[in-house]
């Protein structure tokens, strides 16, 4: 039998190039992490111009354990188009304007809690959150100079792969299997002799 996977988590493979350099580090138990950025970019059809266009661009935080960092760290570098598949992690983040530090609390349970019900929902005894499609220059924007008063926290949403497998995509080319010498065609001639 297998490794019992979660029934509940949200299943991605995302196709993009790596936004930055991986960081590989350990942890004080000894476990291997590395953390880079993904960059995926949606292509649409322009019937206009009668071909693909880019349209938006979202960015992922690929996290990857033990010998899948360690592999990540050696072949992947900047740019390189990439095929991601692991679990979906959405959290909200909220920083202290004064001391740039995260506050208590920010755990990214907030999800888990609306799945309970137990979040801020408007009316129902929450916090109504950012208005919708306020930008966070506009005025009413939770935590930028909405008004009198002491500034809010900086809030933000990340999304998050704890990644299971990180390909190279080879279909739109990579470097990643480059020759580090030159062919040399003579060590590779016929001899005659056959193969058993």
């Amino acid at each position: 039998m297998g490794e019992a996977q979660p029934v509940n988590e949200s299943w991605v493979t995302v196709v993009g190039n790596a936004a930055t350099r991986p960081d590989f580090w350990e942890t004080a138990a000894g476990v291997a992490v590395a953390r880079f950025r993904l960059a995926a970019t949606v292509r649409r059809w322009d019937r206009g111009r009668d071909a693909w266009a880019d349209a938006y661009t979202s960015f992922y935080t690929v996290w990857a354990w033990r010998s899948l960092a360690a592999n990540v760290a050696g072949s992947v570098s900047l740019g390189e188009p990439l095929v991601v598949h692991g679990t979906l992690r959405v959290r909200e983040r909220a920083w202290d304007r004064e001391g740039e530090r995260p506050l208590r609390g920010d755990r990214g349970d907030r999800g888990e809690a609306a799945l309970r019900g137990a979040a801020g929902f408007p009316g129902a005894g929450g916090s109504p959150g950012p208005a919708a499609g306020a930008a966070p220059d506009e005025p009413g924007a939770p935590g930028e100079g909405s008004g009198g008063g002491a500034q809010q926290p900086r809030r933000w949403v990340t999304a998050e792969i704890d990644a299971v497998a990180v390909g190279h995509d080879l279909t739109r080319g990579t470097s990643a299997f480059r020759r580090v010498s030159q062919a040399k065609p003579l060590l590779n001639a016929p001899t005659g002799a056959t193969s058993p």
